[in-house]
């Protein structure tokens, strides 16, 4: 886990970096989405559909033990987050569907999360839900005042707007560097006590999770970009989440094993969301 001083130097650059997408966006932007919904639909779908349903699969296909297969459901039944807006605005994807879905996902996990945890988990012993309402409150705040600030900013001046997303593009830059230095250097113990089926299980749920919402995308004929938005919403789950329900979740006694591969996905799934990226990209050139 991060320490408190690079959690506050986290929330300052991820506002900074929501700013530098809001200033990228108009409300016509947000109102294309709304006139044509059908992409966050299918981001809902593939976010509360298959997600835990895959993350259901993966524990049962490696055998993992009931601490390790909670912590890894609890992740797959999660909504999306900031980091998915950042892989979007790099990827040259949708920035406003990608927002607009982690908004609305962000809003249904409130209902939906208790009912696909205890769907999915109900075999689990010492397992009491409760929704963190104070986490989701603050990841709806991260998204939606910056982004705010920052469509306030292109609406005055699109010289400002420019020099904005910038400045919050290089932001994001030491975002995904920080989360990898901290994740690798404050976890070195835990790598080794994590079998292979754990890793496997953990770096799985994102690549599934991608593939899918881009196939389901594909298949229902909307846009390329759209289409990388929906992939990277799908796979990219909002693990601070997780963190917070498992912490609040489960007993003392099975937290530390069930935060385990939370950690190991939260770690790997900014790799193989730069590496998507980088393909996205390479297939633009």
């Amino acid at each position: 886990m991060i320490g408190p001083y690079e959690q506050a130097l986290l929330a300052l650059l991820l506002v900074v970096l929501m700013a530098g997408m809001g200033a990228t966006l108009t409300l016509d932007s947000f109102r294309e989405v709304a006139r044509h919904p059908k992409g966050v639909l299918i981001g809902l779908a593939s976010q509360f559909g298959w997600m835990p349903l895959v993350g259901f699969g993966l524990v049962h296909a490696f055998g993992l033990s009931s601490n390790l297969a909670l912590g890894l459901l609890i992740v797959g039944c999660t909504p999306g987050g900031t980091t998915s807006n950042l892989y979007t605005y790099y990827s040259r994807a949708d920035v406003a569907l990608s927002i607009a879905m982690t908004v609305m996902s962000t809003i249904v996990a409130v209902v939906a999360m208790p009912l696909l945890v205890a769907a999915y988990a109900s075999g689990f012993e010492g397992l009491d839900f409760e929704v963190p309402i104070g986490k989701i409150a603050v990841t709806l705040l991260l998204v939606l005042v910056p982004v705010a600030i920052g469509m306030a900013i292109r609406a005055k001046s699109e010289s400002a707007a420019a020099k904005t997303e910038k400045i919050g593009a290089v932001s994001g830059i030491v975002v995904i560097v920080m989360l990898v230095a901290s994740a690798l250097w404050h976890n070195q113990a835990l790598f080794a006590i994590i079998p292979f089926g754990g890793y496997a299980a953990a770096i799985l749920l994102g690549v599934i999770g991608m593939i899918l919402g881009y196939a389901a995308a594909a298949a229902l004929r909307l846009s390329v970009s759209q289409r990388r938005a929906i992939s990277l919403e799908t796979g990219i789950q909002n693990t601070p989440l997780a963190f917070a329900i498992i912490v609040a979740t489960l007993p003392e006694s099975a937290t530390d094993e069930a935060l385990r591969l939370p950690l190991i996905y939260a770690l790997f799934i900014l790799i193989t969301a730069s590496l998507a990226t980088l393909l996205f990209r390479a297939r633009d050139r």
